[in-house]
């Protein structure tokens, strides 16, 4: 019943580690060539995998675990999923039905665990309700604003036999608003016709929308000409090529794009949900400007920032109805102002906020995003990131033209994501090119997946920044702790090419800055997994920043600005 529910609902690839409390699915796993299962070699991993599937295909991951300890050890990729919005099903095995509540052997109250860190769950006792169950998981998963879901399987009901149901979503009482409120979409088209100074604010929503998001998004921005930004998880919806993009805002964000969302008069959100590493100090955010909000999710709207147009809908239902109004009533912008705007945000790219001082001796991990840039940008290519200085260098160097190429933990901040989202990238396009960069404390957290990319021949490339420091936390020390490095050196690092050949993978180690293009390129060239140390700058800072409890136009700049924070009229602030 559960293998024909997946394969009903177009499942094509399972991730998952067995148990005893799942080995009758196991077993028909086992009699079928439809659906094909990943070993991992951790659950954590299996879940952060089902995200890099996901995310880098828009349908959604599938994990089979199984009880009590298998069950546990999913909950941080549940809990990182939730706060991404990721589509995740996840099956847990349980204790047969009349053991529950009596501590047997690997029991835990799946269910209870996981109630904060799924979309829904459910515990499903009896076989006749199993596989209308799954079909709802999964259209709950997937519908409105996606998410992680989980089913929770006890033994007994998994030998027992049932009454098989298809899938029949249009009797689901599921049914998440996806049309716009027309007069608060009319109500944003006039604001956009008289606004002299707008922005556009994307989010991982737009992605989660689907392809058509992208392409409206990308159609209204260049109709209108209005600049856009975008927050870590919506990078990719519109290209980084464009003329009117900003790049990234928020905490690391670019000084154009933190300048424009603080002196913007009319700022229209679609699809985020004003993250406190977005908005910064919550009562200076954008402190003079209308503020619109779309949002598929009721909940997300005036939660942390209040809003003047609010308007709950799908991305992609809702862009078309504003363009469908705006073209009707004359395709009109404030011509003049957006003008002006413009050149204003063209005095602040000048800062060049990303300039950094070049080493002869030492690679900065600067230049080695640059150079990964320069040398794959032309490629089929997909990254993921562990969480930590790299990931916000990576946002900030590497460009995205498309949505579903860039995998990142965002909310939750989970370390040890990049590597297993990697191998889930990588199952699901098996002939791109998929880099996880990654920092070398982040990515020994579950290094045991290179046993997962060597059993099934995974080409993944990881592309370690290795500072051997804990780096940003070791920034936060040194700027806001004064400089008191609290356990935030890893004194006890492994030879990462000794460790990627026991695994029988390949191990690169580069130290100069001139061996770096041949070394980075002896990765691309060899046809399976490669692990990559590059030994970078150790106290290297990432800039911009905008320091704890301070508003978009009070960032540090490092390079970009010797005398301290700027704010918007290029005065230093004490």
């Amino acid at each position: 019943m559960v293998i024909q529910a997946l394969k009903d609902q177009g499942v094509d690839t399972v991730f998952g580690y067995p148990g005893g409390a799942v080995l009758p699915i196991y077993d028909e796993l086992f009699q079928q060539n439809e659906i094909r299962h990943i070993l991992v070699r951790h659950e954590q991993g299996a879940v952060h995998a089902a995200e890099g599937y996901a995310r880098s295909t828009g349908k959604p991951g599938v994990v089979i675990v199984t009880s009590g300890p298998g069950a546990t050890n999913a909950v941080t990729g549940l809990t990182d999923a939730l706060l991404d919005s990721i589509p995740i099903v996840v099956f847990t095995g349980q204790v047969p039905t009349f053991l529950i509540g009596s501590d047997a052997f690997q029991e835990a109250d799946t269910v209870g665990i996981t109630r904060p860190c799924t979309k829904h769950n459910w515990l499903v006792k009896d076989p006749d309700r199993l596989s209308g169950t799954i079909h709802e998981a999964f259209h709950v998963a997937t519908t409105g604003r996606p998410g992680p879901v989980l089913v929770d399987i006890p033994k007994d009901v998994q030998f027992a036999s049932g009454a098989y149901q298809k899938p029949a979503p249009e009797k689901s009482y599921y049914k998440p608003q996806v049309k716009g409120d027309r007069e608060a979409i009319t109500e944003l088209v006039a604001a956009m016709e008289t606004a002299k100074k707008p922005v556009f604010y994307t989010g991982g929503g737009v992605i989660n929308s689907g392809p058509a998001a992208s392409m409206l998004l990308r159609e209204l921005v260049d109709a209108t000409g209005f600049p856009i930004t975008s927050t870590l998880m919506g990078l990719g919806a519109y290209p980084a090529s464009g003329k009117n993009w900003l790049g990234m805002l928020g905490m690391h964000g670019l000084y154009e794009a933190n300048m424009a969302m603080h002196d913007c008069d009319l700022m229209i959100n679609i699809g985020a949900r004003f993250d406190d590493r977005i908005t910064g100090r919550v009562d200076a955010f954008s402190p003079r400007s209308l503020k619109a909000h779309i949002d598929i999710d009721p909940s997300s709207i005036n939660k942390v920032i209040h809003v003047d147009i609010p308007i709950v809908g799908d991305v992609a239902h809702v862009l078309e109805d504003i363009l469908t109004i705006w073209k009707s009533r004359g395709r009109k912008t404030n011509a003049e102002g957006v003008a002006r705007w413009q050149a204003k945000i063209a005095e602040w790219r000048k800062v060049d906020c990303l300039r950094y001082k070049p080493s002869t001796g030492t690679i900065k991990p600067q230049y080695a995003l640059e150079r990964l840039e320069a040398l794959t940008r032309d490629r089929d290519r997909y990254i993921t990131t562990e969480v930590g200085q790299h990931q916000m260098w990576a946002a900030q160097f590497l460009n995205f033209e498309d949505p579903n190429r860039w995998m990142t933990s965002g909310g939750l901040g989970t370390m040890g994501y990049g590597f297993p989202a990697s191998i889930g990238v990588q199952i699901a396009h098996p002939e791109a090119l998929v880099i996880n960069v990654a920092g070398e404390a982040s990515w020994l957290m579950n290094m045991q997946e290179l046993g997962t990319a060597a059993q099934f021949r995974l080409p993944v490339k990881q592309f370690i920044l290795n500072n051997e420091r804990l780096g940003m936390v070791r920034q936060w020390q040194e700027l806001l702790h004064g400089e008191r490095y609290s356990h935030s050196w890893s004194e006890s690092l492994p030879d990462f090419v000794k460790l990627a050949d026991a695994f029988g993978a390949k191990g690169i180690l580069c130290s100069d800055p001139k061996d770096l293009d041949d070394a980075i390129m002896e990765m691309l060239n060899h046809d399976g997994p490669v692990v990559f140390d590059c030994l970078v700058e150790k106290h290297e800072n990432c800039f911009p920043m905008i320091p704890s409890g301070k508003a978009h136009n009070e960032m540090l700049l490092g390079e970009a600005d010797t005398q301290g924070v700027i704010d918007s009229t290029g005065a230093a602030l004490v």
